[in-house]
């Protein structure tokens, strides 16, 4: 089976990134899959080689650029140069850029690749109805999350002209079959990136508060760094404030201001974007992991990463993060959004309260280690088994389907 994944991928920054690079590294082991050609977004320098696991090759092939209205067309004719059997689109609604044309012109790549007869997967890592348009840092003005929504509604059901829709979380499910009618959404977990042996009991006395993401929409540290402030100032423990991850695109300069903002305070460190090779390190080094978001925008693979390392985690009291936890096995200590003490005093919880931290980190890493990514890889298989087997001549019997699937769906209703 040769497989086409358009995504970003590393050393490329873009979302989604790391998800694309752990699936790739499972997918590849596995025995049906031939070759992966990874479609990526265009960077400045080169793609290092990927080293191919027994017969499986790897091809990367930089392509697209983020907000080119060129995306649709150099992803599709790269999907049929390489002759993938399918196309797994790992993606959410800003894949392709910001810029409302560009970044919906690449929407349309799934549909057009299945219309030309190549069977086509999307992985949306979230859904518009999920998401608090104010707290992404999208808008505030409730007119345009009104058009938002709607435009949203619009590309939703042109992605699910797909062969297949993917989600993480089956509340999304819930939504797409009802709102959309959609009959082809399948559930398919987030997965732990990567499974570790449970790290040893560290006896340092400095204790360390890591967040990690892309910060500045819905994921801000201020409200984190007062908190650990405040639990200094009446515990007295030595908490170091680890800052890990960049600013989010939307939202540039962010970090620049809150280093600024804080530059008073002893023992923080901003990292900086996290190399693939030292995220290990960086988890493995904190003590708690603290999730200081105002709203989420889907599954988290930040909770899952913490849980694979062991990690005690603090998380805000919201939708779709709590709605995970529960589901998934995982547990956190609880704040509500924009409480700083009811932050600071989970914080002081897990910092102060070493049997009760430890029991949380195990409970974790059994969450984690129940869904890791080579069984993921495995459902993805067994889907792109399913959809090539039951299309048969795909060349011919899919492309009319399609084409008849896009005559009599009204895209505006």
């Amino acid at each position: 089976m040769r497989i086409a994944i358009v995504s970003p991928y590393p050393p490329s920054k873009g979302t989604l990134n790391e998800y694309a690079f752990h699936l790739v590294q499972n997918l590849k082991t596995k025995e049906e899959v031939e070759e992966i050609i990874i479609l990526t977004d265009e960077i400045d320098g080169e793609y290092p080689e990927e080293s191919a696991v027994g017969n499986c090759k790897i091809t990367i092939v930089p392509c697209w650029k983020f907000n080119s209205v060129l995306n649709v067309y150099s992803v599709i004719k790269n999907i049929r140069k390489y002759k993938a059997d399918l196309a797994l689109f790992n993606i959410q609604f800003l894949s392709f850029g910001d810029k409302k044309v560009a970044g919906a012109l690449g929407l349309l790549a799934p549909a057009i690749n299945r219309l030309l007869g190549i069977p086509s997967i999307v992985l949306l890592h979230n859904i518009t109805e999920t998401v608090d348009y104010e707290s992404a840092g999208i808008t505030k003005n409730p007119i345009m999350k009104l058009i938002y929504n709607g435009i949203g509604t619009v590309l939703t059901k042109i992605l699910l002209l797909s062969n297949l829709m993917a989600v993480t979380m089956p509340k999304y499910v819930k939504i797409l079959e009802k709102k959309y009618k959609a009959e082809n959404v399948a559930l398919i977990p987030h997965g732990s990136f990567e499974i570790v042996d449970l790290p040893e009991k560290k006896n340092s006395t400095k204790k360390q508060v890591m967040t990690f993401g892309k910060f500045g929409t819905y994921k801000k540290v201020e409200a984190m760094i007062e908190a650990v402030e405040l639990v200094r100032g009446r515990t007295g423990e030595e908490i170091e404030i680890v800052i890990a991850g960049t600013d989010n695109p939307n939202v540039k300069g962010y970090l620049a201001g809150v280093q600024e903002q804080y530059k008073q305070v002893k023992d923080i460190n901003f990292t900086g974007y996290v190399e693939e090779e030292e995220v290990p390190k960086i988890f493995s080094d904190s003590t708690i992991v603290v999730f200081p978001y105002t709203s989420t925008t889907g599954s988290s693979g930040v909770l899952h990463q913490a849980g694979s390392y062991g990690k005690a985690v603090v998380l805000p009291n919201i939708g779709d993060l709590k709605e995970l936890i529960e589901e998934e096995g995982y547990r956190g200590e609880y704040f509500q959004p924009g409480d700083i003490e009811g932050l600071a005093a989970a914080i002081e919880k897990l910092v102060c309260d070493e049997v009760y931290r430890e029991a949380m980190g195990s409970d974790n890493y059994a969450a984690a280690t129940s869904l890791p990514m080579s069984d993921i890889a495995d459902w993805y298989l067994i889907h792109f088994e399913n959809i090539i087997s039951a299309i048969g001549n795909r060349d011919k019997e899919t492309a009319v389907s399609a084409v008849e699937q896009l005559e009599t769906t009204d895209l505006f209703i």
